[in-house]
């Protein structure tokens, strides 16, 4: 595999010898002495690259964090990592889980939308992670984050038919929602909550739209990068279900819609667009979910 795996921790018990046989530390009339003059070899010192060094290192999880079974692992750095040194810094990234995750995962080098080339790589599963999973990242040696995959919730919103599905633990709920107008078009694809705030300033100049709005918005769930939010709005009190109005955004009613997906979603939910143009980049946010898994491995610096 080109990178670190997700694999199950497994820590090896030592026992004892039965009784009556010889245990590690028993004599051997066989065994060859040994010179007490001969030096013991002693381990290479490990050379962090240079990207590692310095404190110029984040990590997108906190430690002890519940996240969506979405959330990839995403690594940026202070300076962009030249190519010939990707593969060095890759070796020195781990991430480890414990049952019931066996899902394969790779690291790939991810152009953010906001970054140079050469300041992020994520790694994710081959397939979402499995609720219950308790996942450990080592990043060179100074940084360790743990974190629990709590729950699954994913969101599937349909612009054609102005209705977003809410999957929760196996139990489904419909809800009606207003996405992108046209030519303002909901972003495709499948998108990962980065985080929530409870009202949040939106302002249309930062997105190209001129001065068409400039106000606050309650229980905004945040999806992209580029400010793809799922939120709160007025007008889905009159057109969620029938009509897609927005600027871009997934618009929820008033009537307490809005609040209660607030309230229930976490960081690293998924929320897929269906029916729209254009997908979303992978460093739109958390997009890594759009790259076929084939093309996400050769992403790998190991594999070049």
């Amino acid at each position: 595999m080109a990178a670190a795996l997700c694999a199950a921790v497994l820590v090896g018990c030592g026992g004892g010898s039965e009784e009556g046989g010889r245990g590690p530390s028993a004599e051997s009339e066989d065994r060859k002495p040994v010179d007490a003059g001969t030096p013991t070899p002693r381990a290479k010192p490990v050379v962090e690259p240079a990207a590692l060094r310095g404190g110029g290192v984040r990590v997108n999880v906190h430690d002890g964090q519940r996240v969506g079974v979405g959330m990839p692992v995403s690594v940026t750095f202070a300076r962009p990592v030249p190519a010939a040194q990707r593969a060095a810094v890759e070796r020195r990234l781990t991430v480890r889980t414990t049952t019931p995750n066996t899902t394969p995962g790779s690291w790939s080098w991810v152009k953010d939308r906001n970054l140079h080339d050469g300041r992020r790589v994520d790694y994710r599963p081959k397939t979402y992670w499995k609720p219950g999973s308790e996942v450990t990242v080592r990043v060179g040696s100074g940084t360790v984050r743990r974190f629990t995959v709590a729950r699954s919730l994913v969101a599937t919103v349909d612009v054609r038919t102005h209705t977003m599905t809410v999957v929760k633990d196996g139990a489904t709920r419909r809800v009606p929602v207003t996405a992108g107008a046209p030519g303002m078009d909901t972003w495709n694809g499948t998108m990962v909550v980065s985080d929530k705030q409870r009202r949040v300033r939106m302002d249309s100049r930062t997105v190209g739209y001129g001065d068409a709005y400039n106000d606050d918005y309650n229980y905004a769930v945040h999806l992209t990068t580029s400010g793809t939010y799922l939120h709160e709005n007025p007008k889905a009190n009159t057109y969620a279900g029938t009509q897609n109005v927005t600027h871009g955004c997934i618009g929820l009613a008033t009537d307490g819609t809005a609040r209660r997906f607030f309230e229930e979603v976490i960081p690293g939910d998924v929320v897929r667009v269906t029916g729209s143009k254009e997908t979303v980049a992978p460093g739109n946010g958390y997009g890594d979910w759009n790259v076929p898994w084939e093309e996400w491995r050769a992403g790998s610096a190991l594999r070049k």
